[in-house]
């Protein structure tokens, strides 16, 4: 009776500790939903970038963007929540059919995959524009 009692008792807390989370907006599939969802965590990632030029890659897990000055802003996200970096020189990038992968001047950062369909050549052609680092 005693371990029915305990397993009862265990049962009920893991079911209590996943309301809470889910209460509190923990976890999920967190992604990029769409334009303006990519738009709003540009801003949040930097202040006051108002991106013209968006693609969102496939899974919605990332999003490489481009305001009207030319500046390209990297998202990705990063646990539960979603990292940007300005891309301001030439990043090591790799074009494969609609795959573009972008290693960030930022280490941290790390390398970023997008699914872009016929996009990715397009995003792959405007970062070769940059200019390349100086370092």
């Amino acid at each position: 009776m005693m371990q029915l009692v305990q397993f009862g008792g265990s049962l009920l807390a893991i079911v209590l500790l996943a309301w809470l989370a889910h209460r509190l907006g923990l976890g999920g599939d967190l992604r990029i939903r769409s334009e303006d969802h990519a738009r709003e965590l540009a801003d949040e990632a930097m202040s006051g970038f108002d991106p013209v030029d968006i693609a969102i890659d496939r899974a919605g897990y990332s999003a490489i963007m481009r305001d009207a000055s030319g500046h390209i802003l990297l998202l990705r996200r990063h646990g539960s929540h979603f990292a940007g970096r300005l891309i301001t020189t030439r990043p090591q990038a790799r074009l494969d059919q609609d795959l573009l992968t972008i290693e960030a001047e930022d280490r941290p950062f790390g390398t970023v995959t997008l699914n872009l369909g016929k996009a990715a050549q397009e995003w792959a052609a405007s970062l070769r524009r940059l200019e390349k680092s100086r370092a």
